[in-house]
């Protein structure tokens, strides 16, 4: 087997957005570092069970719409 072919794996300090922290084994920087987390499941609407609307404003999807609306293709409601 080849030798030294696997990243350091060392313990971190994540914290999260409320300032809760904890420490796990990552590669990410050195031992000792901290990842402080922008989004985590506390926050994010996918684990928190926010809208599950799509706000399209003015996007990608109204241009769609607007592209094909003679088509006939009218979205059942």
């Amino acid at each position: 087997m080849k030798q030294n072919t696997h990243p350091d794996y060392h313990f971190i300090k994540v914290v999260m957005t409320d300032g809760t922290s904890f420490e796990t084994r990552s590669t990410m920087g050195k031992a000792g570092d901290t990842l402080n987390l922008d989004i985590d499941p506390k926050t994010h609407p996918a684990w928190t069970g926010g809208s599950g609307a799509s706000l399209d404003r003015g996007g990608r999807l109204s241009k769609f719409s607007n592209k094909f609306a003679g088509l006939g293709l009218a979205a059942k409601k």
